[in-house]
């Protein structure tokens, strides 16, 4: 019985806990609910957790005193549930019930009275079979009355940039517990929508929008919270940007959710405090200096520059001097800058600044002088604090410009140009003489002149060079094109006098002939100790100007020794007629032509200064053959030693004059002479060359041998008496033509062999009789191939004279090797090869094999055979 008992009461607990899981819950909003009287206001109630129909029915009562319910209103509409004291506000509309969904709804008031203050009842009949939860809610509303005024006034509502404006909002309420003020400022610029600028409140913060952020933190705007509900907005220095109606809005706030977390607005008030105009600092700022003043020069320029402002003790003013030329070309430029801080920050000794009060400057120029003239202006940049750091150009103002004339007497003097000294023939001196006359004025001022030259030939005013120039202490500049020349001592500039200047050219040039002018410029001291040019005269031009002889320079050669055979001697000389030639000095070259108007070649030269020089003549053993030398005042003297017939030809004179034209400079006549000629017969052997080769084909590794043989078409002379000079070519198949190229070997007249073919080909020369010559090439290889040919310089002994004579070179005709493979030559070796492989492989087969078979197949000496006449047993595996 115990044991069902307990069953019992464990089932009703567990039917217990369900059930309250699953209780009926009826909500409404977390009180007190406050609002202002004669406001709309709703309070909502929904239920959940409920079980029955989905539509539930809810009933809306005021809580008395003692638990007494003063029903209001009803969804079910029932007639008789409305209390009569509220039953004409709820026939009227004034009191409502809005049903929002099947387990919600609100009741509404249209406009809340105080006395509607009270807790109010929100039930639900029970649809549920087990009665559980809550089947009503109860909620505070405080209706507070509508106590908020909000009261603006202006200080001052035009005013000037950088005048401070104080808006005031003065707000008034009645104390209501747990309600909050905030204060908000608000502009509008024209047609646009107010635009906030900060808010106190209600938490006791500011909050500044973000276009006004930077406004606010440089100080533009600040909050005046002096008490007693004053809420005002002071300007410090408003812009003209900040032109504009402007709003102060008081609002009314209460905390609502769990933890009162959240605002609700509950009233709000706006009043408009005025329109804020801000006038410009540009509109009042005028800027005015003194009217135009002539002066001396060395007078002191004093001028006044007046500033007017409407707020005027609250700027900082920026002040420049400028000056223009007098005809206003040209930019200004900035005589002295005084800073807003009053710092000097640009100008000169020379000017002085001082400031007479608050509103008028001075400019001082001591010892004014004429490029002092021109068209003043003060320029005036307006500037106003923006917070406590921060500074802002409000405005700039350029006064108009007044005139300033500085007269000085200028000197006055004429310029003459003189040719006390010109040119009858070229290279001789020219002196000009400029001279200053009729000087006044100058008084302490210094002359300096320039020297110019043009070509008459042209248009002097495009053509015209200077040549120096002498500032007034007498320094010299030279001109580009004549430095050299002044630099040398060729040219002089020089000062006579206080007023005379001289140029002097101590050769002159063809090129020297033409206009010269002199320009003399007037230097007076400046007021900073400088000097300044005060005028330039120009002299009218002198033209030096002669008529130039023209050189003329001839040569004439003449035989005095002529070859007649080889080896002898040849001997011409050169003689050299000049007229109109200054002082020349001559250098001389011999040429020759081994045709006449052929190619000329040069043989040797006598410089001007007598040093010779072999030019052209590349015979080695004849260096000492060819002799130049000068035999009298105008008279050179050419020999040849040991005529040979190569040196055939003909042979003439070419003759350089050489005058100096100062310096480094000179100028040279250039003439050639007739042409000598030397002439002789030949009438040595005449030679012959071929060549022979044993075979035209060989085996690689073989040696061929080649023979150049030389022969006479003539009487023989005696081996004694003939040399030769051999060389060996190769022309191979796989290169081109060996014209140019060296010998593959060579052999001179005296047996000395020569290899200049590199180690490409194993070659050798030998000389087996006075006329064969043998080139042998070892072991050929394919490189080899190709064609050989020799050639030959014949030399002849004259038993006369005991003079060698070279002779005309000689060629022979090719021979061509090449390197044959035979068939059965070209197999011995592979196949001797192969058959020793196949040989040594066989043999090692069959030794394998033998190892193999004895060491696998060997008797083992415990194994005894089996008879073969008896019965085998059985045996079980």
């Amino acid at each position: 019985m115990d044991k069902e008992t307990g069953l019992f009461h464990f089932l009703m607990l567990v039917i217990s806990l369900v059930v309250l899981c699953e209780s009926r819950v009826v909500k409404v909003p977390t009180g007190p609910l406050m609002h202002v009287e004669g406001q709309a206001v709703s309070i909502h109630c929904d239920v959940s957790d409920y079980e029955g129909p989905s539509d539930q029915d809810f009933d809306w009562s005021m809580v008395l005193s003692g638990d007494k319910l003063v029903n209001i209103i009803s969804t079910t509409f029932d007639s008789g549930f409305t209390d009569s004291s509220v039953k004409d506000r709820v026939n009227s509309g004034d009191i409502s019930i809005n049903k929002l969904g099947h387990s919600s709804v609100e009741l509404r008031f249209k406009k809340v009275r105080a006395t509607d203050s009270g807790l109010y009842r929100c039930s639900t009949p029970s649809t549920d079979s087990v009665v559980s939860g809550n089947y009503d809610a109860d909620v505070e509303l405080k209706v507070i009355g509508d106590s908020l005024k909000v009261a603006t006034a202006v200080s001052k509502s035009v005013v000037n940039e950088g005048e401070s404006v104080q808006l005031q909002c003065s707000i008034t309420r009645g104390f209501t517990e747990h309600t909050f003020l905030s204060v908000t400022w608000s502009i509008r610029r024209g047609n646009n929508p107010f635009e906030e600028i900060l808010t106190f409140g209600p938490d006791d913060e500011i909050k500044v929008e973000s276009n006004y952020s930077q406004l606010y933190a440089d100080g533009g705007f600040q909050l005046d919270l002096r008490g007693g509900g004053f809420y005002g907005l002071v300007l410090t220095n408003p812009k003209p940007m900040e032109v504009g109606v402007y709003v102060c809005t008081a609002r009314e706030w209460v905390r609502q959710g769990e933890e009162g977390k959240k605002w609700r607005k509950i009233l709000e008030r706006t009043e408009e405090v005025g329109k804020v105009v801000v006038t410009p600092i540009a509109q009042s700022l005028m800027v005015a200096v003194e009217k135009n003043t002539t002066l001396n020069v060395g007078d002191t320029l004093n001028l006044t520059c007046t500033v007017a402002a409407n707020v005027l003790p609250s700027l900082s003013l920026e002040l420049m001097w400028l000056v223009r030329s007098i005809d206003g070309s040209g930019s200004p430029r900035v005589l002295i800058h005084i800073g807003r801080d009053g710092l000097l920050q640009n100008g000169s000794e020379a000017v002085g600044f001082s400031k007479v009060n608050a509103r008028t400057f001075r400019l001082l120029v001591h010892k004014v002088d004429r490029s002092d003239s021109g068209l003043y202006s003060c320029r005036v940049k307006a500037w106003l604090q923006q917070g406590r750091e921060k500074w802002y150009q409000a405005a700039e103002k350029t006064s108009d410009t007044v005139q300033v004339l500085v007269t000085h007497l200028e000197p006055q003097f004429k310029v003459t140009l003189e040719a006390p000294l010109t040119p009858q023939f070229t290279s001789d001196p020219t002196e000009l003489r400029c001279q200053v006359t009729n000087l006044l004025h100058l008084q302490d001022g210094l002359l300096g002149v320039t020297w110019s030259y043009s070509n008459t030939t042209k248009d002097a005013s495009q053509n015209e060079v200077i040549i120096a120039s002498l500032n007034q202490h007498g320094a010299l500049t030279t001109g580009r094109q004549y430095k050299e020349r002044l630099e040398r001592g060729d040219i002089a500039v020089t000062k006579r006098d206080p007023n005379i200047f001289i140029l002097r050219m101590l050769q002159t040039r063809d090129t020297d002939m033409g206009s010269y002018l002199c320009s003399v410029t007037a230097w007076t001291s400046g007021r900073q100790g400088g000097w300044e040019k005060a005028k330039d005269v120009p002299s009218t031009s002198v033209v030096v100007q002669w008529s130039p002889k023209v050189p003329v320079l001839q040569v004439l050669a003449h035989r005095v020794r002529e070859a007649s055979t080889g080896g002898s001697t040849f001997e011409m000389t050169c003689r050299v007629t000049a007229q109109n030639l200054q002082n020349p000095a001559y250098s001389v070259l011999i040429l020759f032509e081994e045709t006449r108007g052929g190619k000329s070649r040069k043989v040797l030269s006598l410089s001007s200064d007598s040093v010779l020089q072999l030019e052209e003549w590349s015979e080695p053993n004849r260096m000492d053959s060819v002799v130049l030398e000068k035999t009298g005042q105008l008279e050179y003297r050419f020999r040849l030693y040991g005529a040979q017939v190569s040196d055939c030809g003909f042979y003439y004179c070419r003759v350089t004059a050489w005058m100096s034209d100062q310096g480094t400079d000179w100028n040279q006549a250039v003439n050639e002479s007739n042409k000598i000629e030397i002439a002789f017969a030949d009438t040595g052997p005449v030679f012959n060359i071929s060549i022979q080769s044993h075979t035209s084909k060989v085996l690689p590794g073989d040696t061929v041998k080649m023979k150049c043989i030389m022969s006479t078409l003539s009487a023989a002379p005696n081996t004694g008496d003939v040399a030769f000079d051999i060389r060996w070519f190769q022309s191979s198949e796989r290169a081109v033509d060996n014209g140019g190229v060296l010998p593959l070997i060579s052999m001179d007249r005296w047996g000395v062999v020569k290899k200049t073919g590199g180690d490409r080909t194993q070659c050798s020369l030998e000389r087996t009789d006075w006329q064969t010559f043998v080139l042998g090439v070892h072991k050929t290889e394919d490189n080899d191939v190709g064609e050989y040919y020799c050639t030959a310089t014949p030399w002849l002994l004259s038993p006369a004279t005991g003079v060698w004579t070279k002779g005309q070179d000689l060629k022979s005709a090719p021979v061509f090797l090449s390197i044959k493979l035979e068939l059965l030559d070209s197999l011995k070796m592979p196949v001797s090869y192969g058959v020793a492989a196949a040989v040594i492989a066989c043999l090692l087969s069959v030794l394998l094999g033998l190892g193999v078979s004895h060491c696998c197949f060997s008797k083992n000496p415990m194994h005894t055979p089996r008879p073969r006449n008896k019965l085998i047993d059985l045996e079980m595996d």
